[in-house]
């Protein structure tokens, strides 16, 4: 069964960091492009960062490009967000979700990625 987990979220000061970590199992690992995304309240969600190891793709939103980085662990099956120096406008819930490179997919909404775990909540306080 394809299961993804992602956890790491709290509540944290404006300026500080966290670490989100994406574990999936059930599946090939390094098959897959797996992609973060965020939902804040009353809002669509939004597409934060992705990487492809097979094709060779990153990708950052406008909004975090410099502050957030997105790594991979192959061995371990995990994909890690880490998140420096947050801002109240990053508090959502954040998901990880999993895509099988058949079909197509968009980075910027999470369309078409064909699976999801239950999302984390960040919450940033100025």
């Amino acid at each position: 069964e394809v299961q993804l987990q992602a956890s790491g979220g709290g509540l944290v000061q404006a300026g500080g960091s966290l670490r989100l970590s994406c574990a999936a199992s059930g599946f090939t690992f390094d098959d897959y492009a797996i992609g973060w995304f965020r939902q804040a309240p009353g809002k669509e969600r939004e597409g934060v960062s992705f990487i492809s190891s097979s094709e060779g793709r990153t990708f950052y939103a406008d909004s975090v490009k410099g502050r957030f980085t997105i790594s991979s662990d192959n061995a371990k099956n995990t994909v890690y967000l880490q998140m420096n120096s947050l801002k109240p406008e990053d508090t959502a819930v954040y998901y990880c979700a999993a895509d099988d490179l058949v079909s197509d997919y968009n980075p910027l909404t999470g369309n078409g990625f064909d699976y999801w775990g239950q999302g984390t909540l960040v919450t940033v306080s100025s």
